[in-house]
């Protein structure tokens, strides 16, 4: 297949692109490129990429492609809400006319990078299914909600959305994040022998490897039209939510010498919930997790290691996605529309 990967270089994006070449599809990427400078180790291979905005998207970007993987985002709950409105112009208006445009150029397939965050705070000591009532508790999270609603009214004969409910992600990547969960309390752990918990260690979240997201999508994509048209998938594994005292414990475990720290006055956070990720593995019966936490944990520390991170380096504008923006805002490189000053003329292919 000829596919369209929009955020091709960012965190998923990374490591999602190689694996869909690995399985023989021409991928071609479109990255607004916030974080071009903000690579972890060796620069990866690349695929021809067009700069721009998602936002000043066209039809013509879109004609000839079998599939959009659709990644692209404000990327986290503090960028989102950095300026909500500005969230919702990207991550719910952009993301609807995307799937308009993709439909008026013929592209049969769209998988859309949703988020578990849609639930927010569950009502119940349940797991939530795809069935379950939405209530995010950030833009971000309502924003994912709003696209979905509005790309399910897009779906016919030729047209076909899939929405990934991606659980919290974790893992290594050539664009590194140190602000999601597992990767912060192992750097933290790796570089200062704390395994700091912000907040009072009692909210679940569900958690999965940015590979095994990667191989989700790649399930997908292959998939029968009629098993994944219009569907949502929660994307993780049922065994695999987790409170985040007990992440900190296993990366108590996993970094040696560490111990777990509670931050002074940290809360429960807003966003607590568990998920069951059953009607994926029902739809898909051969596919398995490759990861744990654990298992996570101990590829991230590994790879520390190997580059000898200090804590300045990982909680710095490189690898926190709020300081990255907040420091290209700052420097005029971009405007309060998180717009580039001076947008590119043509074409940045790799």
């Amino acid at each position: 297949m000829r596919v369209l990967v929009t955020g091709n270089h960012g965190y998923i994006g990374t490591v999602m692109v190689p694996i869909l070449k690995d399985a023989g599809h021409e991928v071609t990427g479109l990255d607004s490129d916030y974080f071009r400078d903000c690579w972890f180790g060796d620069e990866p291979a690349d695929v021809p990429t067009v700069r721009k905005d998602m936002r000043d998207i066209e039809v013509s970007d879109l004609e000839g492609y079998d599939a959009v993987i659709h990644l692209a985002a404000i990327s986290n709950d503090p960028v989102g809400d950095l300026n909500p409105d500005l969230t919702y112009d990207v991550n719910y208006r952009a993301s609807v006319r995307l799937a308009e445009l993709a439909k008026q150029a013929g592209v049969p397939r769209f998988l859309f990078a949703s988020s578990c965050s849609l639930y927010g705070k569950a009502e119940e000591d349940i797991l939530l299914d795809e069935t379950a009532a939405f209530h995010p508790v950030t833009p971000y999270g309502h924003s994912k909600v709003l696209v979905e609603q509005d790309v399910s009214g897009l779906a016919d004969d030729d047209f076909s959305p899939t929405y990934m409910r991606n659980a919290t992600a974790y893992g290594l990547s050539p664009r590194l994040r140190g602000d999601i969960i597992v990767n912060n309390l192992v750097g933290f752990a790796y570089a200062q022998g704390e395994v700091l918990v912000k907040s009072d260690g009692t909210p679940w979240r569900p958690l999965v490897h940015i590979r095994d997201i990667s191989r989700a999508f790649l399930e997908v994509l292959h998939a029968p039209r009629e098993l994944v048209h219009n569907q949502a998938f929660n994307i993780g594994g049922t065994d695999e939510n987790y409170q985040i005292r007990d992440v900190a414990t296993i990366v108590e475990e996993v970094v040696p010498g560490s111990r777990v720290v509670y931050a002074e006055g940290g809360g429960p956070d807003l966003r607590d919930y568990r998920v069951t990720c059953d009607k994926f593995m029902g739809a898909f019966p051969d596919f398995r997790l490759d990861w744990s936490v654990r298992t996570g944990a101990e590829e991230l520390l590994a790879a520390l290691r190997d580059y000898e991170l200090t804590l300045d380096d990982f909680l710095g504008s490189r690898f926190v996605r709020l300081r990255r923006v907040q420091e290209l805002v700052d420097g005029g490189s971009l405007d309060d529309a998180l717009r580039w000053r001076v947008p590119a003329t043509v074409d940045d292919r790799a």
